[in-house]
């Protein structure tokens, strides 16, 4: 029974997650080279360090594949595999490795800081979910470079320009947000889990 609840709640936090993707999707700025600026990728980012690498990439898969299947709830509410294919569809196709690596980042974190102090547990741990942040937006940004130049025909400076260099800044941001925020809304999750798991013990 333990084990059923646990599953049906990992699916309920995938599906919350993939919904809230679609919702911030929506609040995009266009800009001049063609990739918009969205909240999508600190979501997912928070996917990752709050459900964990599996689940936050699995929430994220779900909303490629809804959008995929003709949902509109891709940026500018666009969807199908048409958008897919377009000039952004690296950054949209990469976007799981987004909270998997997030996700990773923290987990190693966490194994790495075991034995260490108070101090060094959260100094680690941070180190590690900032690291899986950083390297899960590398890799996003390096798919979605790619896949512009090959759709787009567009050489490396074109790709990086339009890609890359206007969202450095808030990245950034997004990052230091997604180490905040992180730990702290995991910790909420897991001690009302707690909570819930001894109120229906105690029934």
């Amino acid at each position: 029974m333990s084990m059923k609840k646990n599953t049906v709640k990992d699916l309920c936090m995938i599906a919350v997650f993939a919904a809230i993707i679609s919702i911030v999707g929506q609040f995009s700025i266009p800009l001049p080279g063609g990739v918009p600026m969205t909240l999508q990728t600190l979501i997912i980012a928070l996917a990752g360090a709050i459900l964990g690498s599996r689940k936050g990439f699995w929430s994220t898969l779900v909303y490629i594949l809804i959008g995929a299947i003709g949902v509109p709830v891709y940026a500018g509410w666009t969807g199908g595999v048409g958008a897919i294919m377009g000039m952004t569809g690296g950054f949209l196709v990469s976007f799981p490795l987004i909270g998997l690596f997030t996700g990773l980042g923290d987990e190693i974190g966490v194994r790495l800081s075991a034995s260490a102090g108070p101090v060094g547990r959260k100094v680690i741990s941070g180190a590690g979910l900032l690291i899986g942040v950083l390297v899960g937006y590398a890799v996003n940004y390096a798919v979605g470079s790619l896949w512009f130049m090959a759709v787009a025909q567009a050489n490396l400076a074109t790709a990086l320009t339009a890609c890359v260099i206007p969202f450095i800044p808030t990245s950034i941001l997004k990052a230091v947000l997604v180490l905040i925020l992180g730990p702290v809304l995991k910790h909420s999750l897991e001690k009302a889990h707690v909570l819930e798991v001894r109120r229906s013990a105690a029934v």
